[in-house]
């Protein structure tokens, strides 16, 4: 761990009624014009500035809004707050993508929000050792735009190409290759004291090291993932190597046959004949993919050398033939200009090649509408359970997701990500109609997905803000919460930081 320079000693001391105050000095640091005071809303209380949020989740009190641009800019803003006497804490986010969780809103009422997009500098690379040192508003298009015709490739996820990639990695979010909190390798931290650390492994002028994330003695990257012990202002990002070659071998199912085609999918998968996430659709979430009205979707990505390649998807395909279990079986959309779906066949392959689409085409199809109106004009929740990776559990998961419509009314997509040959992540996605009764199903659809998978034992990995309170209930170890708020009042004993979604 490397400890920076530490805050300046004598805090600016603030009674609790002094938030004007600190908003004043926070403009001192990073500017008039990057700090929003809070304006009276007509209850005569705080407003709330962050706008509306997809989900149509309450909005919260929010003391105001500071926009830091640089690391030291973070790390003098927090040092306002370290003495705790101020009225409000820090909730930060990173280019506020967050969508169907809560998108730019803190879990509780009641903090002045830290914008970190401003900090957007990639601020270095080494594409021969595989690594980036990446600030929270470093989009995923602009890391894949500078790694383009490179031996190296970012690990990709299916949200918008506008959306941080650090962010997404700390909230434990799904790439197309793995999880991607498994590509950090090192963060900085802005701790509550002001302080600045890194910890991780971190580029060394002075010494070339091989890129190893845990270090000696305890590893610390993790400490901060989903949680409220510090603010993070840059991670090291591993870039991966980009195959010679890449194929994604498309195959269709009916719904009676769910338990039977993930169980094959499955096999192919414990046997190592697919690279990357495999992709299982059901009927709702396959629709943006053009695919056949009423069936699943599968995505099996095979790549290496291109003899490899012809190989492996070859064997998939006599696989999926021979097993009777699919409607379709092809591997040649992407390469046949005629193929019905061609072009997204294209976009799909590209985007496991590292490539997230700026134009956003799949995005758009799945969420009705470009990501910078999403927030203002859509509806959409998500709910992220893991699934043990078998046929059975998946076909309970059918039977669940089927459950809640009937309760609802709300139909659910439903996208499997395979994570290995045990384990699925899988995303249930609501979308609802501002203008009716919708949103109210599909909020009640939402409650009602935590009681019947968490019941059933599929524990969620992601939470939601009007769900952070189920962070207590799902603790899988005796006395681990304990020893996190025991972590949190070391680190934190004034409580600088809001509590967050899973504090």
């Amino acid at each position: 761990m490397t400890v920076l320079p530490e805050a300046t000693a004598g805090h600016e001391v603030f009674g609790p009624d002094d938030l004007g105050a600190v908003l004043d000095k926070a403009a001192q640091v990073v500017g008039a014009d990057r700090v929003i005071y809070p304006e009276e809303a007509a209850d005569g209380g705080p407003s709330t500035p962050l706008g509306p949020n997809v989900s149509l989740y309450r909005s919260r009190t929010v003391f105001g809004v500071v926009r830091p641009q640089t690391a030291e800019e973070v790390r003098r803003v927090v040092g306002l707050f370290a003495d705790g006497r101020t009225s409000a804490r820090l909730h930060t986010f990173s280019t506020g993508g967050n969508w169907g969780l809560g998108s730019r809103e803190p879990a509780q009422d009641g903090a002045v929000v830290l914008d970190l997009s401003g900090l957007d500098q990639i601020r270095d690379i080494d594409v021969a050792q595989g690594w980036a040192v990446l600030e929270p508003g470093v989009t995923q298009a602009r890391l894949a735009r500078l790694l383009e015709g490179s031996e190296r490739m970012l690990n990709v996820t299916v949200s918008s190409a506008g959306t941080s990639v650090v962010g997404n990695a700390l909230d434990r979010g799904v790439g197309l290759r793995h999880q991607r909190v498994e590509d950090l390798t090192g963060l900085e931290v802005v701790l509550p004291s002001g302080e600045l650390i890194r910890v991780g492994w971190w580029p060394d002028a002075g010494r070339t090291t091989p890129v190893y994330s845990h270090g000696l003695g305890p590893s610390l990257v993790q400490l901060f993932v989903q949680s409220s012990l510090g603010v993070i202002t840059a991670a090291t990002v591993r870039l991966l190597p980009r195959p010679e070659d890449l194929r994604v071998v498309r195959l269709n199912f009916t719904p009676d046959k769910v338990e039977a085609a993930t169980a094959e999918v499955q096999r192919w998968v414990s046997q190592g004949l697919s690279r990357g996430v495999v992709k299982i659709y059901n009927e709702a979430a396959a629709k943006a993919y053009d695919s056949p009205a009423g069936q699943y979707l599968v995505h099996v990505c095979v790549d290496g050398t291109a003899e490899a390649v012809d190989a492996l998807s070859g064997i998939v395909v006599t696989e999926a033939v021979r097993s009777g279990l699919f409607t379709t079986v092809t591997d040649r959309d992407a390469r046949d200009p005629d193929a019905p779906n061609h072009d997204i066949a294209v976009r799909v392959e590209r985007a496991y090649a590292g490539d997230p689409d700026p134009t956003d085409v799949l995005f758009e199809a799945k969420m009705g509408r470009p990501a910078a109106r999403l927030d203002e004009e859509g509806g959409f929740l998500f709910f992220l359970p893991l699934v043990p990776f078998t046929g059975p559990a998946l076909a309970r998961v059918d039977e669940l997701v089927e459950q809640v419509r009937v309760e609802t009314g709300t139909r659910c997509g439903v996208t499997l990500n395979a994570l290995g040959p045990d384990l699925v992540d899988c995303v249930v996605t609501m979308k609802f109609a501002r203008a009716d009764d919708e949103a109210e199903r599909a909020h009640r659809a939402l409650d009602r997905l935590h009681e019947l998978f968490v019941a059933e034992g599929f524990i969620p990995y992601r939470l939601g803000i009007e769900h952070a309170d189920w962070a207590d209930r799902l603790s899988a170890g005796t006395g681990a919460r304990a020893f996190a708020r025991l972590l949190k009042d070391a680190v934190d004993p004034h409580h600088v930081i809001a509590p967050g979604r899973y504090a």
